[in-house]
């Protein structure tokens, strides 16, 4: 298994740690996390992660705001976004799928197959 680092952007604390354990546990990973839309921004800079899980609704910075900032950093552009959201009406996956995330989980999302919903989207072996 090869080893990954993931930061997750989330601004509930619940979340955060239950996808940190479920990713660590289950697939080996290292994981960073941030519970605002500017920590994951800077955390990104810093840890320079493999992928990036990122809550769509978050107050002050949203998640198209911080995608929107992360393709415009030369550094991070091509880190691929995972777009996590609890909103999934037809008109809200159209509007994501025009973002250039590499995919998006919907909350809730099993714990135990969430790693390899993330290998399935980013296409790791």
């Amino acid at each position: 298994m090869t080893s990954r680092r993931i930061l997750i952007v989330d601004d509930e604390a619940d979340i955060r740690e239950v996808t940190r354990l479920s990713l660590e546990a289950t697939m080996g990973w290292e994981v960073v996390t941030a519970g605002s839309g500017a920590e994951g921004l800077a955390l990104a800079v810093q840890e320079l992660p493999d992928a990036i899980l990122l809550d769509m609704m978050m107050p002050v910075m949203g998640g198209e705001a911080v995608l929107a900032r992360l393709k415009e950093d030369d550094a991070l552009a091509d880190v691929p976004v995972i777009l996590f959201t609890a909103k999934v009406h037809p008109s809200d996956r159209s509007r994501y799928d025009g973002l250039g995330s590499a995919g998006l989980i919907v909350k809730p999302y099993d714990p135990l197959t969430l790693g390899g919903q993330v290998v399935e989207i980013l296409g790791w072996e």
